[in-house]
C-alpha cells in the first residue's frame, strides 16, 4: 500500500503509472472487467475507507457528532475540487448528483417569456429535458447549434447564433454519455466571454478523466457527478459557481437555512458563497468519500490519466472496428474513453449485454431516447457502451473486443 500523501505511482516525465499498484488498490478488479466507468468507476480502498470509517464513527458516537469530528475532513471535499478545476473552495457547491446539481443552477436564472437557450445536439438528455420544461413554464426558446460534419458542435455556427439571439444561457455538455465526443468547451466559452453570455459546462464525463480549469473553461456555472471517472461513491456531485454568479446574487429557486440567513420576519439574505446552493442535510460518509476520490485523483495524476484513459478507449475501438456485424459510433475530432457501438442481426439489448454479464464485463446500453439527435443522425435505435479507465489492462481491452466478436459471432436473440 502506497503513501497517500505523495504521488508515489505516477512517473511524471514519462506519464507511466504503476497500474498493478492501483489495481491492488481496487477490490473490483479482482471480481470483474470493469468497462463501466462512464456509469461508475470502481472504487478504490481509500474512498472505501473513508466512507465505512465515518459510518462507524456515526454509529458510535451519532451522527451531529461525527460531522463535527471530522469538520477538518469535510472541509477537504471543497479544498480538494477547488484545487482540481482551479478555483476556491468557496466557489464549490456539493450536491446530490450531476442532475441535482444542474436543476439547482437553472432554478438560479431569472428565465423570462422569450429568453433563448442555446446549446448543443450532444447535450446529455437530462439538461435537455429540463430545457424543454422551462419552454413549457416560462416560453423560452430553445435553440441547437449545428454540427460538423465531421462530427461535434460547428463552434463558428454557435457564435454566430449568440451574436443573432443573445441568449440568457449558453448550455454545452463537455462528452455526452452516448458518445466518446469531447466537446471545445474552452473555444465556445472565449466567445461567450466576448458577449458577455453566461456559460453553464456539463462536466459529468469528464471530471476525473481530463485536467479541467474552468479559469481556462471560461465557465460561470459546472456540474458534475463523482462516482464516474472521479471514482467517488453514488450519491455525489458539486457545482462550480463563479465569483460572477455570485456577484450578481443569482440563488436557486428553493434556498433554505444553508443557503441563506432569516435575517427578519419577511427576509433574508443568501449567503455569500457558493454554499447558497446547498442544503442544510448532508450525506457526510458520501462527501468524505468524494473528498477521498478527489485527493486520489490529484495524487494518480490528471495528465497521467488523460494519457492513458483514452488511449485505452482508441486501442478497444482499433480491435472492435475490425469484428464483422459491429459499427463504431463515435465521431468527432477528439474522443474520449467512451467507446459506442451497435451490432447488425438480430440481437436486442438487453441480451446482448447479458451475455456479457455473463463474462464478468461491465458495460451499459444506450437509447434513442437518451440521444434523440444524435442517434436520429446515426440512425440507431440502441447501442452498447464501453468505458475503460486508467486502473484497466490492454488485456482487458483485447479480452473485451474477443468477447464482442464472439458475442456477435454467434448470432442474436
Amino acid at each position: 500500500m502506497r503513501d497517500h500523501n505523495s504521488a508515489t505511482i505516477l512517473n511524471p516525465e514519462a506519464l507511466q503509472l504503476d497500474i498493478a499498484a492501483l489495481r491492488a488498490e481496487t477490490p473490483g478488479c479482482r471480481q470483474v472487467v470493469h468497462f463501466n466507468n462512464a456509469g461508475c468507476g470502481l472504487l478504490a480502498t481509500p474512498v472505501l475507507t473513508a466512507m465505512v470509517g465515518h459510518l462507524n464513527l456515526e454509529a458510535r458516537i451519532g451522527g451531529y457528532e461525527a460531522s463535527a469530528a471530522r469538520a477538518d475532513g469535510v472541509r477537504g471535499f471543497y479544498t480538494e475540487l477547488a484545487a482540481l478545476i482551479n478555483t476556491a473552495p468557496e466557489n464549490i457547491a456539493f450536491a446530490g448528483s450531476a442532475t441535482h446539481a444542474y436543476a439547482n443552477a437553472l432554478s438560479s436564472i431569472p428565465f423570462e417569456p422569450g429568453d433563448t437557450i442555446l446549446t448543443t445536439r450532444d447535450d446529455f438528455v437530462s439538461n435537455q429535458i429540463a430545457f424543454l420544461s422551462l419552454r413549457k413554464r416560462f416560453g423560452v426558446q430553445i435553440v441547437h447549434a449545428p454540427n460538423t460534419p465531421e462530427g461535434g458542435v460547428d463552434v463558428e455556427a454557435m457564435a454566430r447564433l449568440m451574436r443573432a439571439h443573445r441568449p440568457r444561457l449558453v448550455s454545452v455538455t463537455h462528452i455526452p454519455t452516448n458518445s466518446g465526443l469531447v466537446s471545445p468547451i474552452a473555444e465556445i466559452g472565449r466567445h461567450c466571454r466576448e458577449l458577455d453570455l453566461l456559460y453553464l459546462v456539463d462536466a459529468c464525463q469528464s471530471v476525473g478523466q481530463y485536467p479541467l480549469d474552468v479559469e481556462e473553461i471560461g465557465c460561470d456555472l459546472l456540474t458534475a457527478t463523482c462516482r464516474k471517472f472521479l471514482r467517488g461513491p453514488r450519491g455525489s456531485g458539486f457545482l462550480y459557481v463563479s465569483d460572477r454568479v455570485l456577484r450578481i446574487g443569482y440563488e436557486p429557486l428553493f434556498i433554505d437555512m444553508h443557503g441563506a440567513r432569516w435575517t427578519a420576519p419577511g427576509e433574508y439574505r443568501p449567503v455569500g458563497t457558493a454554499a447558497r446552493f446547498e442544503e442544510w442535510e448532508f450525506p457526510y460518509a458520501t462527501v468524505l468519500g468524494s473528498a477521498a476520490a478527489t485527493r486520489y485523483a490529484r495524487e494518480v495524476g490528471l495528465e497521467a490519466i488523460a494519457h492513458r484513459t483514452p488511449a485505452l478507449a482508441a486501442r478497444l475501438r482499433d480491435r472492435l472496428e475490425t469484428v464483422p456485424g459491429v459499427r463504431l459510433l463515435d465521431r468527432g475530432p477528439q474522443l474520449a474513453a467512451l467507446v459506442t457501438f451497435a451490432v447488425d442481426g438480430a440481437w436486442q439489448p438487453q441480451p446482448f449485454k447479458e451475455a456479457l454479464d455473463a463474462r464478468k464485463i461491465n458495460s451499459a446500453l444506450s437509447f434513442r431516447e437518451f440521444a434523440q439527435f444524435d442517434f436520429g443522425d446515426k440512425d440507431v435505435d440502441w447501442c452498447l457502451r464501453l468505458s475503460p479507465h486508467y486502473y484497466n489492462t490492454e488485456e482487458e481491452v483485447a479480452h473485451v473486443a474477443d468477447a464482442v466478436a464472439e458475442i456477435v459471432g454467434g448470432g442474436g436473440r
